[in-house]
């Protein structure tokens, strides 16, 4: 018999690690001690070589379904430890290296949900209901390692019947950070806005009536609240928009399983895996033309999020009310998720009941969104379920950094040692309280991962809230080009360490020229890119104002190609402004004031929207290119002709096609081809892989489009592709640099 010390790095704190591994000591008769540490988990073990590497083999072959190993130590120790048995014990943080694995909330298990509904069990119908293999997990977590006297859950101490079932080896819950029960565990509390109005169970059946009048009801969830409404109910939906100010942006909708969710979306085996694994994330999928649901919740689209019920009270509630529920965040555009009560109080105006929990939200996180072209993940935001994202890296690095991301999709990215962690989604960062959340994830990271940065990078951006709070800092910092990040960032993830060619799509960046890119190639690898293309530049007539207006776009292509004629042209561009404004705007254009230059695919896809009659005006982000999505035939295979000239893509015979066609359907989809077919001259002039990135690539049609076109096409598909994954691609450049 020889004594051993394993020390076991990865996703292995929060997920059954440490009683799997208990269980499978016990099974073959070895002695010691395991331990959550700030390396991981760490044992001490006593027992033969021979037994030693049959456990190990085992251990490697069939891990905890949640965790992930990423490095595995076995040495063998001088001192001989006598063990009688093998248990679990505790250890104090110390100063060795930190097990930055953070652990993710993970949707309610099936084991958990069947004792949910199970009235033998004294656990049923309890709102809290979880076990070593699901439940929150990073949401409550305050401090590393993940233990329950470092997360929210401290302030329940167990009762008796828990403490058993926490010691108990062969349970479960043996040694589950998160579990309690009706006796020991948080509560519920409903409210109007007056005052309390039920506790506990009740609540649920207040709520289902509520639902059925068409109330709308703030209820707290895992990282915040949400707003939800009955998905069939025109009114109520309504109601719900014009309260959030919401007034054509999709909703996402909630249904009570994977069989409901079939009978509003198309599908696939790829898409089903994505939405019903343990993240539980919004999935956008096609929707079904019979789908039983309001028109208004994705008003003119034919895509529609959807999830799955990830808590115990969401699952309650939607066994109660047998219908699709619309599953919002609780806030006003441009304001962080609401996490405590007197934060939501702050928005009664958007609800009518408002139920509550008394378990703390330390680090408020939205729900994950994504999609599947190919049978690849597209990551549109990350968050529940997916960050804090990790990334080991091949070497230490020499310096700790933190980069602050991108204006929009607002994420931040630490590295220090051999360690990359990405935040979840922060949000736009358009107001007060959203900075006010991005320094608290900053304070967040520094705490919980020990960090303190050495350098900061950030955007060229000079009017970027991150720039401008990187330049107040002591620290010294390096500014990166917002397009190159996008690159860089999917380049990093898929480990390529050829040239590439780089296509970053999206609404707006702050170029190296100081103009507004956004239909940008690269040529390059590590961090030298060399722009090699990019759509001819175009005047934003009304600067901001036309991002929010597409017929100002398209008006001013219009005048770049018929001059002051355009105002006479018949369009539906032309038919959306008075013909005085038309003249006004004209001599803007001829002087160029308040007209930047653009050239941005984001904005192209506002213009082909007005010249084709979609949409004069857009209340959300992307508006244009989703609706032109559903219109999109792939029986229509022509396209419209493009020059490329020393690198500029000229796009003023495509423009010319647009105005020239009738059919808005044919319109649209020749200009969808025509995108591909820009990239594809790329792809065979270059021949080499193609990296895409950038806002507009989350449109499933263009992405679908060019995966069939481009077998070496890559994408991120662990952080988001649009701005999201900007923080990471602004680190992966410094780190390339050494």
């Amino acid at each position: 018999m020889k004594n051993y010390h394993i020390t076991i790095r990865g996703t292995v704190q929060g997920v059954g690690f440490r009683p799997f591994l208990y269980r499978m000591a016990k099974k073959l008769h070895i002695n010691g001690k395991i331990w959550n540490s700030d390396q991981g988990v760490e044992m001490f073990v006593q027992t033969s070589p021979l037994n030693l590497e049959e456990f190990l083999t085992q251990l490697k072959a069939d891990p905890p379904p949640l965790s992930q190993i990423d490095d595995l130590h076995c040495r063998s120790m001088e001192k001989k430890i006598d063990f009688s048995e093998i248990t679990i014990g505790h250890k104090e943080r110390g100063n060795e290296t930190l097990n930055v694995i953070t652990p993710l909330d993970t949707g309610m298990c099936k084991k958990c949900e069947k004792e949910l509904f199970d009235p033998s069990n004294r656990r049923y119908l309890y709102p809290f209901i979880n076990c070593a293999e699901c439940g929150p997990r990073y949401t409550i977590l305050k401090a590393l390692p993940y233990e329950r006297e470092h997360t929210s859950m401290n302030r329940f101490p167990l009762c008796k019947k828990c403490r058993e079932e926490y010691e108990d080896p062969d349970n479960r819950r043996f040694h589950a950070q998160g579990i309690s029960c009706p006796e020991c565990g948080p509560r519920i509390t409903l409210y109007d806005h007056h005052s309390k109005i039920s506790e506990g169970g009740s609540s649920i059946d207040i709520m289902v009536k509520a639902l059925e009048e068409g109330k709308i009801i703030a209820m707290k969830g895992v990282g915040g609240f949400h707003l939800i409404c009955d998905a069939t109910h025109t009114r109520a939906i309504e109601d719900l928009r014009k309260r959030k100010k919401r007034p054509s942006k999709p909703f996402a909708v909630m249904v009570r399983e994977m069989q409901d969710a079939k009978k509003l979306i198309e599908i696939n085996a790829h898409e089903e895996a994505l939405l019903g694994s343990s993240q539980k994330p919004i999935l956008i999928a096609q929707l079904k033309k019979d789908a039983k649901l309001s028109t208004q919740v994705a008003p003119e689209l034919n895509r529609l999020g959807v999830m799955l019920p990830y808590t115990p009270l969401q699952l309650m509630l939607l066994a109660r009310f047998d219908k699709p529920v619309i599953v919002t965040s609780a806030n006003l555009s441009d304001s962080p998720l609401c996490s405590t009560f007197e934060e939501i109080k702050n928005y009664s105006h958007l609800w009518d009941l408002c139920l509550d929990h008394d378990l703390e939200i330390h680090h408020r996180c939205d729900d994950s969104v994504v999609m599947s072209v190919g049978n690849k993940t597209v990551l549109l935001r990350s968050a529940r379920g997916y960050a804090p994202t990790h990334f080991r890296l091949p070497s230490a690095v020499r310096k700790n950094t933190l980069s602050t991301g991108a204006n929009q999709k607002n994420t931040i990215t630490i590295s220090f040692k051999e360690h990359m962690i990405i935040s979840p989604h922060i949000g736009d960062l358009t107001s007060v309280e959203s900075m006010e959340h991005f320094e608290k994830t900053l304070h967040a990271f520094n705490s919980l991962y020990r960090f303190a940065p050495d350098q900061i990078v950030t955007d060229k951006h000079p009017r970027y809230e991150t720039t401008k709070w990187a330049k107040a800092q002591k620290c010294e910092m390096i500014q990166v080009q917002h397009h190159k990040t996008h690159i860089a960032s999917a380049i990093f993830e898929h480990h390529l360490k050829e040239e590439v060619i780089g296509v970053a799509f999206d609404g707006s960046g702050y170029g190296d020229d100081g103009e507004i890119w956004g239909g940008e190639f690269f040529r390059g690898m590590g961090d030298d890119f060399k722009r090699i293309g990019h759509f001819r530049y175009f005047k934003l007539l009304g600067g901001e104002r036309a991002i929010k207006e597409p017929r100002r776009i398209a008006l001013s292509l219009l005048f770049s190609l018929y001059g002051k004629d355009a105002i006479q042209l018949k369009n539906p561009t032309t038919a959306a402004f008075s013909h005085s404004e038309m003249e006004t705007l004209y001599l803007l254009y001829e002087k160029g004031i308040n007209a930047p230059l653009s050239s941005s695919v984001g904005r192209l896809f506002d213009a082909i929207a007005s010249m084709t009659g979609i949409r004069q005006k857009i209340s959300y982000e992307g508006e244009s290119g989703l609706r032109m999505e559903s219109l999109y035939d792939a029986n229509i295979t022509q396209s419209y002709p493009f020059e490329v000239i020393n690198g500029e893509i000229d796009w003023s015979m495509m423009i010319k096609g647009v105005v020239e066609e009738e059919n808005q359907t044919q319109a649209v989809s020749k200009f969808f081809n025509t995108l591909v077919e820009i990239v594809c001259y790329f792809y065979e002039r270059e021949k080499l892989k193609v990296v895409v990135g950038g806002g507009v690539f989350q449109n499933k049609t263009l992405l679908g489009l060019l995966s069939g076109k481009i077998e070496d096409l890559f994408w991120n598909e662990k952080v988001p592709l649009n701005d999201g994954g900007v923080s990471m691609g602004q680190l992966a450049l410094v780190l390339e640099k050494g």
